[in-house]
């Protein structure tokens, strides 16, 4: 069932109701108030499972609305469901180690829940999700992935980001992103992710220890993705059925040229490379984001600000508060 306020506009957008699974997660706790400011409704489904309470300051909201509850809880999606006319599933066991840790929980949310929205959506209401660009594992040297580079996973997390996203595109009336890794300060802070990590380590520690240095990956600012999904809502019509690689165009970068770019910030860091020791996730590809730039999207906050970013967060976050194991 569609909402009725279709036929009304905010700006140059018509006013829309947009449930987001796990939106009190680091991505969601961004992007919720961005649809807000929109003029949009919003419902967010949220176990907190991680205990936080990331969206309080929006409960003042009069078109906000957040339901503790399981996206595998069916009887009270179906009934959130019915009044959606955009769908953000965010919710997800989030990085190759979390999966590992709980591969059942893993299945079950980031594959079957989803897999049960697409069965369950009416043709009108239409999907914004995000994948992953670790779908395409390990590259071919100096040969940038795009959307048509096969897509390899190496771990159980990517294998359902690539399952799960093969089937919203067969079902159309979709748009999914193959995002960067992302970087930067949330209100639901992560530190397990790679950027946010070294700077915490360059920050607290001064140190670190690489392990296969020269793996490559590609990033993204939390600011730059939370603003993709709104520039999909724009341009619907145009991505819709299409998968998207989203990051920033300069920052294919190894963990060693990371490491010299956050040593330009904080001179007293220190990083070294060990000639023994694997790193357990394998990624290492170059990532190319020009389908999405002939659009009209493209990233625009540099690593080197996202990095000051994190100093300022780390006035304020503890690392062991920050995480998404168990």
């Amino acid at each position: 069932m569609v909402s009725d306020k279709m036929n009304f506009h905010f700006g140059e957008m018509k006013i829309m109701r947009i449930l987001v699974t796990g939106g009190a997660g680091y991505i969601g706790s961004m992007l919720v108030p961005k649809i807000l400011g929109q003029g949009h409704e919003v419902t967010v489904i949220d176990n907190f499972s991680y205990k936080q309470n990331s969206l309080l300051d929006l409960c003042y909201h009069p078109n906000f609305e957040i339901i503790r509850g399981d996206v595998r809880d069916l009887g009270l999606m179906k009934k959130l469901l019915i009044k959606s006319d955009f769908i953000i599933p965010l919710a997800c066991l989030t990085g190759a180690p979390r999966c590992e840790q709980d591969p059942q929980s893993a299945q079950s949310i980031n594959f079957e829940s989803i897999a049960w929205l697409l069965k369950n959506r009416s043709r009108e209401q239409k999907i914004i999700f995000p994948t992953t660009n670790s779908g395409y594992g390990v590259g071919e040297k100096d040969i940038y992935c795009d959307e048509k580079s096969p897509l390899r996973p190496i771990s159980l997390y990517g294998r359902l980001k690539v399952q799960i996203e093969e089937e919203i595109l067969s079902q159309g009336d979709a748009i999914t992103f193959r995002f960067a890794t992302v970087f930067g300060a949330s209100p639901r802070m992560r530190l397990d992710l790679l950027v946010n990590d070294f700077v915490y380590r360059a920050f607290k520690d001064r140190f670190i220890v690489l392990f296969e240095g020269s793996f490559k990956r590609n990033y993204l600012s939390i600011h730059d993705a939370t603003d993709a999904f709104l520039f999909a809502m724009e341009n619907f019509d145009k991505m819709k059925n299409e998968a998207f690689n989203v990051g920033l165009d300069d920052a294919n970068l190894s963990k060693i040229e990371l490491c010299q770019l956050i040593q330009n910030i904080i001179p007293q860091f220190y990083f070294t490379e060990s000639s023994v020791g694997k790193d357990p996730d394998q990624r290492n590809y170059i990532i190319s984001n020009k389908k999405i730039a002939r659009l009209g999207f493209k990233a625009k906050i540099p690593l080197s600000a996202g990095i000051n970013e994190l100093l300022r967060a780390y006035q304020i976050v503890q690392k062991n508060e920050h995480t998404n194991l168990v």
